[in-house]
């Protein structure tokens, strides 16, 4: 069972891309999207469709970051093949998925999208499409009131 809206949010660490440290304070708003893995068509499209309104976000003071259980090398791969610009977080051994509950089938993360804002669950999405995810999330963003579009 995913976390619930209005949970508070774990403190988690994990490592990006570039082999750095990153701990998220998610008192922001923050889109954390868990994805099975690196380099696959789904998986793809949901990243560079996020990518795409990766600006947009930014600009509206969302943080966002993708997660799989693969590992660094391999989201470095991924990203550099896809211009990503946000961080990957490398979830090798399911810590992320366990701390948030995401379900795993054959070690791989299931399509789980989170929304945050000061440290709590806001929306979840489960099991979603990765075409258009990336758009729906920022108009859910936008049409609750958590950010402005410019």
């Amino acid at each position: 069972m995913v976390l619930e809206p209005g949970t508070d949010v774990p403190t988690i660490r994990a490592t990006n891309q570039h082999g750095d440290a990153v701990q998220p304070g998610f008192e922001a708003p923050t889109v954390l999207y868990f994805y099975p893995a690196d380099d696959t068509p789904g998986c793809t499209t949901e990243a560079t469709q996020f990518e795409a309104l990766a600006e947009r976000f930014v600009d509206a003071g969302v943080e966002l970051y993708g997660v799989s259980t693969d590992g660094v090398e391999s989201h470095r791969e991924f990203a550099a093949a896809n211009d990503l610009s946000f961080d990957l977080l490398a979830d090798p051994e399911g810590r992320l998925c366990e701390a948030f509950d995401v379900p795993r089938v054959d070690g791989r993360s299931q399509r789980t999208t989170y929304v945050i804002a000061k440290e709590r669950v806001v929306a979840v999405y489960e099991r979603v499409g990765p075409d258009g995810h990336a758009a729906s999330v920022f108009e859910d963003l936008v049409d609750t009131g958590l950010v402005r579009a410019e």
